[in-house]
């Protein structure tokens, strides 16, 4: 796909005022939900917004993730769940459950998540966005200029950006956490929660 497929979508993504946003992002405090317990370095009851604050911004990134509107928020659900499992991060699936479930998906949809291209549960362009969200959470990444255009058929360009930051950020949020040692802190306790996901290598 290289850079040429993908530059051309920044100027629309500027356009709904992001720029502006980060811009406005830089230095905001920490933010974070539920406590963890993560290695002892950071000792008992740390958020992760706290953990994050050694990196000056990360709160304002996040608040400013959060104004973006131009994904359908399940679409934004299913892609940061599913970069979760992908990640195996157990905070990111335990909280993204729980925050899917407010968000509309169903107990189904949740336990199908693991085999979406086998599931009847999810249209055509969620699972687009769903082989999306697992090529760009695989190490190394594998997005295939096949699946990258049938995605352009459904989402505008500034719409395509919007995902891949929410799906990029997940990816984030995820690898720092493990690296940390958080685990689960209860948001889906006794309900059900996506599990992780083992990958195969990807098809030639």
């Amino acid at each position: 796909m290289g850079v040429a497929g993908v530059g051309p979508l920044v100027g629309p993504f500027v356009e709904q005022g992001a720029v502006e946003a980060f811009d406005f992002a830089v230095g905001l405090g920490p933010v974070g939900a539920g406590e963890f317990a993560g290695r002892s370095e950071f000792g008992e009851g740390v958020l992760p917004g706290q953990a994050f604050a050694v990196g000056p911004g990360y709160g304002g990134l996040e608040q400013a993730t959060a104004r973006l509107h131009g994904v359908d928020k399940r679409l934004r659900a299913l892609a940061e769940l599913k970069a979760a499992t992908v990640v195996q991060c157990a905070y990111c699936i335990d909280m993204g459950s729980q925050i899917s479930r407010l968000w509309g998906l169903s107990d189904d949809e949740l336990r199908a998540l693991s085999s979406h291209r086998d599931s009847t549960l999810f249209s055509d362009v969620e699972k687009l966005v769903l082989d999306y969200a697992e090529g760009m959470s695989r190490t190394p990444v594998h997005v295939s200029d096949e699946l990258f255009a049938r995605l352009r058929r459904h989402l505008d360009d500034a719409q395509l950006v919007e995902l891949t930051h929410i799906i990029a950020l997940e990816n984030l949020r995820g690898r720092f956490n493990l690296a940390l040692g958080v685990d689960a802190a209860g948001f889906s306790e006794g309900r059900v929660c996506a599990v992780p996901v083992a990958l195969r290598p990807p098809a030639a």
